[in-house]
Protein backbone atom coordinates (compact mmCIF):
# COMPACT_ATOMS: atom_id res chain seq x y z
CA UNK A 1 0.00 0.00 0.00
CA UNK A 2 1.58 3.94 -1.22
CA UNK A 3 0.86 6.66 0.24
CA UNK A 4 -0.68 9.73 -1.74
CA UNK A 5 0.88 12.94 -2.16
CA UNK A 6 -0.13 15.57 0.26
CA UNK A 7 0.16 19.46 0.53
CA UNK A 8 -0.73 19.63 4.16
CA UNK A 9 -1.40 17.97 7.58
CA UNK A 10 -5.30 16.31 7.67
CA UNK A 11 -7.17 17.70 10.27
CA UNK A 12 -9.42 15.59 12.72
CA UNK A 13 -9.36 12.49 15.17
CA UNK A 14 -9.54 9.99 12.12
CA UNK A 15 -5.94 10.67 11.59
CA UNK A 16 -2.61 9.22 13.03
CA UNK A 17 0.69 10.49 11.97
CA UNK A 18 4.20 9.01 11.73
CA UNK A 19 7.50 10.19 10.90
CA UNK A 20 8.72 9.21 7.06
CA UNK A 21 11.85 7.12 7.11
CA UNK A 22 14.59 8.10 4.53
CA UNK A 23 15.16 4.29 3.61
CA UNK A 24 14.26 1.27 1.82
CA UNK A 25 10.57 -0.35 1.56
CA UNK A 26 10.45 -3.88 2.17
CA UNK A 27 8.25 -6.47 2.97
CA UNK A 28 9.52 -9.12 6.15
CA UNK A 29 7.92 -12.45 5.61
CA UNK A 30 8.59 -14.87 8.61
CA UNK A 31 6.84 -18.18 8.21
CA UNK A 32 6.23 -20.92 10.15
CA UNK A 33 8.76 -23.28 11.28
CA UNK A 34 11.73 -20.79 9.09
CA UNK A 35 14.56 -19.51 11.01
CA UNK A 36 15.15 -16.65 8.37
CA UNK A 37 12.51 -13.86 7.31
CA UNK A 38 12.08 -13.18 3.50
CA UNK A 39 12.70 -9.88 2.69
CA UNK A 40 11.01 -8.66 -0.51
CA UNK A 41 11.25 -5.55 -2.41
CA UNK A 42 8.18 -3.70 -4.07
CA UNK A 43 8.91 -5.10 -6.98
CA UNK A 44 8.57 -8.65 -5.50
CA UNK A 45 12.72 -8.82 -5.81
CA UNK A 46 14.23 -11.05 -3.15
CA UNK A 47 16.27 -9.06 -1.12
CA UNK A 48 17.13 -11.30 1.66
CA UNK A 49 20.89 -11.67 1.39
CA UNK A 50 21.43 -7.88 1.28
CA UNK A 51 20.59 -7.54 4.93
CA UNK A 52 21.40 -10.53 7.31
CA UNK A 53 21.37 -8.44 10.09
CA UNK A 54 17.57 -8.05 9.26
CA UNK A 55 16.82 -11.13 8.27
CA UNK A 56 17.68 -12.72 11.86
CA UNK A 57 14.32 -11.37 12.41
CA UNK A 58 11.18 -13.13 14.52
CA UNK A 59 10.27 -16.87 14.13
CA UNK A 60 6.92 -16.64 14.46
CA UNK A 61 4.60 -16.57 11.50
CA UNK A 62 4.02 -13.17 10.17
CA UNK A 63 4.04 -10.78 7.20
CA UNK A 64 4.96 -7.00 7.31
CA UNK A 65 5.75 -4.24 6.01
CA UNK A 66 8.30 -1.60 7.29
CA UNK A 67 11.32 0.89 6.13
CA UNK A 68 14.98 -0.73 6.44
CA UNK A 69 16.90 2.75 7.40
CA UNK A 70 20.64 3.76 8.33
CA UNK A 71 21.91 6.30 9.99
CA UNK A 72 24.42 8.26 8.49
CA UNK A 73 27.30 10.36 10.17
CA UNK A 74 24.95 12.99 11.57
CA UNK A 75 23.04 10.34 13.08
CA UNK A 76 19.97 11.29 10.56
CA UNK A 77 18.16 8.32 8.43
CA UNK A 78 19.79 8.51 5.44
CA UNK A 79 19.16 6.77 1.77
CA UNK A 80 22.29 6.98 0.66
CA UNK A 81 23.53 5.35 3.28
CA UNK A 82 21.97 2.15 1.74
CA UNK A 83 22.63 2.43 -1.71
CA UNK A 84 25.86 -0.13 -2.05
CA UNK A 85 23.98 -2.39 -0.35
CA UNK A 86 20.53 -1.93 -1.49
CA UNK A 87 21.62 -4.20 -4.95
CA UNK A 88 24.47 -6.52 -3.47
CA UNK A 89 24.05 -10.21 -3.57
CA UNK A 90 26.91 -11.38 -2.35
CA UNK A 91 27.37 -12.49 1.16
CA UNK A 92 30.36 -11.82 2.34
CA UNK A 93 30.22 -8.19 0.96
CA UNK A 94 26.18 -8.03 3.08
CA UNK A 95 28.19 -9.46 5.89
CA UNK A 96 30.92 -6.33 5.61
CA UNK A 97 28.46 -4.01 5.22
CA UNK A 98 26.04 -4.94 8.51
CA UNK A 99 29.13 -5.00 10.50
CA UNK A 100 30.15 -1.39 9.13
CA UNK A 101 26.80 0.54 9.18
CA UNK A 102 23.99 -2.14 10.43
CA UNK A 103 20.29 -1.52 9.48
CA UNK A 104 17.51 -1.26 11.11
CA UNK A 105 14.27 -2.47 10.04
CA UNK A 106 11.15 0.22 10.97
CA UNK A 107 7.91 -2.23 10.83
CA UNK A 108 5.07 -0.32 10.53
CA UNK A 109 2.21 -2.42 9.87
CA UNK A 110 1.06 -5.85 10.15
CA UNK A 111 0.16 -7.76 7.62
CA UNK A 112 -0.30 -11.53 8.78
CA UNK A 113 -0.22 -13.44 11.66
CA UNK A 114 -0.41 -17.11 12.30
CA UNK A 115 -1.61 -18.35 9.03
CA UNK A 116 -4.38 -14.93 9.03
CA UNK A 117 -4.32 -12.21 6.80
CA UNK A 118 -5.31 -9.17 8.62
CA UNK A 119 -5.11 -7.11 5.77
CA UNK A 120 -9.32 -6.05 5.85
CA UNK A 121 -8.80 -5.11 9.72
CA UNK A 122 -8.68 -1.37 10.11
CA UNK A 123 -5.29 0.07 10.95
CA UNK A 124 -6.34 0.54 14.65
CA UNK A 125 -6.33 -3.39 15.10
CA UNK A 126 -3.75 -4.15 13.10
CA UNK A 127 -1.27 -1.39 15.19
CA UNK A 128 -2.64 -2.77 18.06
CA UNK A 129 -1.34 -6.38 17.70
CA UNK A 130 1.62 -5.11 15.81
CA UNK A 131 2.80 -3.12 19.23
CA UNK A 132 1.34 -6.30 21.32
CA UNK A 133 4.38 -8.26 19.24
CA UNK A 134 7.26 -5.49 19.55
CA UNK A 135 6.10 -5.56 23.55
CA UNK A 136 6.25 -9.11 23.96
CA UNK A 137 9.51 -9.68 22.17
CA UNK A 138 8.23 -11.42 18.99
CA UNK A 139 9.71 -9.06 16.23
CA UNK A 140 13.41 -9.84 17.63
CA UNK A 141 15.22 -6.82 16.84
CA UNK A 142 12.80 -5.74 14.25
CA UNK A 143 11.52 -1.90 15.46
CA UNK A 144 8.14 -0.37 15.87
CA UNK A 145 8.41 3.12 15.44
CA UNK A 146 5.90 5.57 17.44
CA UNK A 147 2.64 7.69 16.42
CA UNK A 148 1.65 10.93 17.00
CA UNK A 149 -1.58 12.31 17.57
CA UNK A 150 -0.97 15.92 16.76
CA UNK A 151 0.18 15.99 12.97
CA UNK A 152 1.26 19.77 12.91
CA UNK A 153 3.66 18.93 15.80
CA UNK A 154 5.27 15.88 14.30
CA UNK A 155 5.50 17.78 10.84
CA UNK A 156 6.86 20.72 12.58
CA UNK A 157 9.70 18.67 14.03
CA UNK A 158 10.78 16.37 11.97
CA UNK A 159 11.53 19.32 9.66
CA UNK A 160 13.83 21.04 12.41
CA UNK A 161 15.31 17.75 12.89
CA UNK A 162 16.25 16.97 9.44
CA UNK A 163 14.05 13.89 9.02
CA UNK A 164 12.20 13.05 5.46
CA UNK A 165 8.54 14.25 6.56
CA UNK A 166 5.59 12.39 8.01
CA UNK A 167 3.05 10.05 6.82
CA UNK A 168 -1.07 10.69 8.10
CA UNK A 169 -2.87 7.59 8.09
CA UNK A 170 -6.49 6.99 8.64
CA UNK A 171 -7.45 4.71 11.40
CA UNK A 172 -10.28 3.13 10.18
CA UNK A 173 -8.28 2.63 6.60
CA UNK A 174 -7.53 -1.33 5.50
CA UNK A 175 -4.39 -2.26 4.00
CA UNK A 176 -4.68 -3.13 -0.14
CA UNK A 177 -1.81 -4.15 -1.25
CA UNK A 178 0.05 -2.48 -4.32
CA UNK A 179 -2.40 0.51 -4.05
CA UNK A 180 -1.48 4.07 -3.55
CA UNK A 181 -4.42 5.22 -1.53
CA UNK A 182 -5.61 8.42 0.04
CA UNK A 183 -5.83 6.79 3.58
CA UNK A 184 -2.79 7.47 3.33
CA UNK A 185 -1.02 10.49 3.01
CA UNK A 186 2.39 11.67 2.47
CA UNK A 187 4.21 15.41 3.30
CA UNK A 188 8.02 14.86 2.73
CA UNK A 189 10.13 18.24 3.45
CA UNK A 190 11.82 20.00 0.42
CA UNK A 191 14.35 22.72 1.63
CA UNK A 192 16.03 24.99 0.21
CA UNK A 193 19.15 26.50 -0.39
CA UNK A 194 21.14 29.09 -1.80
CA UNK A 195 24.25 27.58 -3.59
CA UNK A 196 27.04 28.69 -5.98
CA UNK A 197 27.44 27.61 -9.54
CA UNK A 198 31.04 26.01 -9.95
CA UNK A 199 30.18 24.07 -13.65
CA UNK A 200 28.35 22.65 -16.18
CA UNK A 201 27.31 19.92 -18.19
CA UNK A 202 25.83 19.64 -21.54
CA UNK A 203 22.59 17.92 -21.92
CA UNK A 204 22.46 14.56 -22.75
CA UNK A 205 23.06 14.10 -26.61
CA UNK A 206 24.55 17.16 -27.30
CA UNK A 207 27.98 16.38 -26.24
CA UNK A 208 30.57 17.69 -28.49
CA UNK A 209 28.43 19.62 -31.16
CA UNK A 210 26.34 22.49 -30.38
CA UNK A 211 26.07 21.94 -26.62
CA UNK A 212 23.09 22.92 -24.56
CA UNK A 213 23.38 23.26 -20.87
CA UNK A 214 22.08 20.72 -19.15
CA UNK A 215 22.70 20.67 -15.18
CA UNK A 216 24.88 22.45 -12.99
CA UNK A 217 27.68 21.64 -10.13
CA UNK A 218 27.15 23.74 -7.45
CA UNK A 219 28.93 24.28 -3.82
CA UNK A 220 28.65 25.67 -0.39
CA UNK A 221 31.11 28.55 0.27
CA UNK A 222 33.25 27.71 3.23
CA UNK A 223 36.63 29.27 4.92
CA UNK A 224 38.38 25.87 3.12
CA UNK A 225 36.80 26.93 -0.65
CA UNK A 226 33.45 26.15 -2.34
CA UNK A 227 32.31 22.49 -1.06
CA UNK A 228 30.89 20.36 -3.53
CA UNK A 229 27.18 19.82 -3.11
CA UNK A 230 26.40 17.67 -5.95
CA UNK A 231 24.58 18.43 -9.86
CA UNK A 232 21.58 19.71 -10.32
CA UNK A 233 19.53 18.98 -13.55
CA UNK A 234 16.09 19.03 -12.52
CA UNK A 235 13.86 22.13 -13.64
CA UNK A 236 16.69 23.34 -15.90
CA UNK A 237 14.93 23.73 -19.60
CA UNK A 238 14.69 26.18 -22.54
CA UNK A 239 14.87 30.09 -21.66
CA UNK A 240 16.58 28.75 -17.85
CA UNK A 241 19.34 27.03 -19.78
CA UNK A 242 19.90 29.80 -22.32
CA UNK A 243 19.76 32.70 -19.51
CA UNK A 244 22.37 30.57 -17.61
CA UNK A 245 24.81 30.18 -20.29
CA UNK A 246 24.74 33.73 -20.60
CA UNK A 247 25.73 34.30 -17.04
CA UNK A 248 28.31 32.09 -16.72
CA UNK A 249 32.24 32.58 -17.39
CA UNK A 250 33.77 29.28 -18.26
CA UNK A 251 37.63 29.10 -17.12
CA UNK A 252 39.92 25.72 -17.54
CA UNK A 253 39.90 25.95 -13.43
CA UNK A 254 37.45 23.40 -11.59
CA UNK A 255 36.80 25.95 -8.68
CA UNK A 256 35.81 22.85 -6.11
CA UNK A 257 38.23 22.82 -2.97
CA UNK A 258 39.44 18.99 -3.32
CA UNK A 259 39.51 16.28 -0.74
CA UNK A 260 42.91 17.49 0.49
CA UNK A 261 40.99 20.12 1.91
CA UNK A 262 37.98 18.61 2.81
CA UNK A 263 36.90 14.74 2.25
CA UNK A 264 33.66 15.83 1.07
CA UNK A 265 34.97 18.62 -1.20
CA UNK A 266 36.30 16.88 -4.39
CA UNK A 267 34.13 16.58 -7.51
CA UNK A 268 33.70 12.64 -8.44
CA UNK A 269 34.63 11.58 -11.65
CA UNK A 270 31.49 10.86 -13.19
CA UNK A 271 30.56 14.62 -12.76
CA UNK A 272 33.51 16.09 -13.41
CA UNK A 273 33.69 14.14 -16.86
CA UNK A 274 32.66 16.46 -19.62
CA UNK A 275 31.66 19.15 -17.23
CA UNK A 276 32.63 23.21 -18.49
CA UNK A 277 34.43 24.52 -15.36
CA UNK A 278 33.28 28.10 -14.73
CA UNK A 279 34.36 31.35 -12.37
CA UNK A 280 32.16 30.96 -9.34
CA UNK A 281 30.02 33.92 -9.38
CA UNK A 282 26.98 32.92 -9.78
CA UNK A 283 24.44 32.46 -7.10
CA UNK A 284 21.66 29.79 -7.46
CA UNK A 285 18.49 28.98 -5.79
CA UNK A 286 18.05 24.94 -5.24
CA UNK A 287 15.52 23.02 -3.59
CA UNK A 288 16.44 19.06 -2.19
CA UNK A 289 15.12 16.20 -0.10
CA UNK A 290 16.68 16.41 3.42
CA UNK A 291 19.01 19.12 4.85
CA UNK A 292 21.88 18.32 2.41
CA UNK A 293 23.96 21.49 2.71
CA UNK A 294 24.17 20.63 5.99
CA UNK A 295 27.77 19.77 7.81
CA UNK A 296 25.85 16.60 9.56
CA UNK A 297 24.70 15.28 6.26
CA UNK A 298 26.17 12.06 4.57
CA UNK A 299 28.69 13.44 2.12
CA UNK A 300 26.74 16.58 2.15
CA UNK A 301 25.34 15.68 -1.43
CA UNK A 302 21.92 16.75 -2.73
CA UNK A 303 19.33 14.03 -3.06
CA UNK A 304 16.77 15.08 -5.93
CA UNK A 305 17.31 18.31 -6.36
CA UNK A 306 15.65 20.66 -8.68
CA UNK A 307 16.70 24.52 -10.17
CA UNK A 308 14.68 26.88 -8.45
CA UNK A 309 15.97 29.91 -9.93
CA UNK A 310 18.74 32.68 -10.34
CA UNK A 311 19.66 35.12 -6.94
CA UNK A 312 21.13 37.72 -8.57
CA UNK A 313 20.73 39.74 -5.24
CA UNK A 314 23.33 37.52 -3.50
CA UNK A 315 26.72 37.45 -4.02
CA UNK A 316 29.07 33.91 -2.99
CA UNK A 317 30.67 36.17 -0.01
CA UNK A 318 26.71 36.83 1.28
CA UNK A 319 26.53 33.10 2.11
Amino acid sequence: MLATPGSHVPPGEEWVHEVKWDGIRLLGDSPAGRTQARLTTRNENDATTAWPEIADGPTRDLLVDGEVIALNDGGLPDFRVLMDRMHNRDRRKAARFAAERPATYMVFDLLRLDGRLLVDEPWTERRKVLEGLHADGDLGSWQVPGTYEDGHMLHEVTKQQGLEGIVSKRRGSRYRPGERSKDWIKLPHRYRASLVVGGWRPEVGTEGGTERLGALLVGQPTPDGLIYRGRVGSGITGKRAQRLGELLRETGRNPFAGPDVDPDGGVPAVDAKGTHWVEPLLVVEVETHGTAVAAASYEGRLRQPSFIGIRDDIEPKDL
